[in-house]
């Protein structure tokens, strides 16, 4: 007797049918979203561009402001930071530990085994969810050859997106200025 109480309750629960005053929230409601992750925007600037796109490769320097974009976007949803707002973000320079595949072929005495010193700048703005502006600069680049020699081809361009990102994420960014 006592499971067929139980299934009769559960049953009754699940159809939103109710006991004794007690129902189920219907599904229409509308539901409490979180504020909207920060949009994050990466550009390669035109006038580094020109050079790099024949240097390096189009698609190298794409793949580049992507993976900046996505490391940006995620560090700043995962902390929480500058919901509802901008980041928009333009790679100023940005150099390679060792040859790209373009650099190889257009230059056949490199070899993948060349390091040299890589890294990154990085220009922008955040504009926050109440429309104020923040300029946002950031480089760096390696200065010991050694270093870079243990990298792969964007290693230290890499590096140079993760210090600006967890920089910007924590506010510190904004605390040089």
């Amino acid at each position: 007797m006592r499971i067929v109480q139980s299934s009769l309750l559960a049953v009754a629960l699940s159809c939103g049918l109710g006991l004794g005053g007690v129902t189920a929230a219907p599904a229409h409601e509308p539901q409490i979203n979180a504020a909207a992750p920060p949009q994050v925007s990466v550009e390669v600037d035109p006038k580094f561009a020109a050079t790099a796109f024949k240097t390096y490769g189009k698609a190298e320097l794409e793949a580049q402001a992507e993976r900046l974009r996505r490391l940006v976007a995620d560090d700043l949803q995962r902390l929480g930071v500058m919901a509802g707002g901008r980041v928009e973000l333009v790679l100023t320079d940005l150099r390679p530990s060792r040859p790209t595949r373009q650099e190889l072929m257009s230059r056949p005495g490199l070899s993948f085994r060349s390091a040299a010193l890589g890294g990154a700048s990085i220009e922008g703005r955040t504009v926050a969810f109440d429309g104020a502006v923040t300029p946002v600069s950031f480089a760096w680049y390696a200065s010991d050859i050694s270093d870079s020699s243990r990298q792969s081809v964007w290693g230290d361009a890499e590096r140079t997106f993760e210090r600006f990102s967890h920089r910007l994420s924590r506010g510190q960014l904004y605390a040089l200025r």
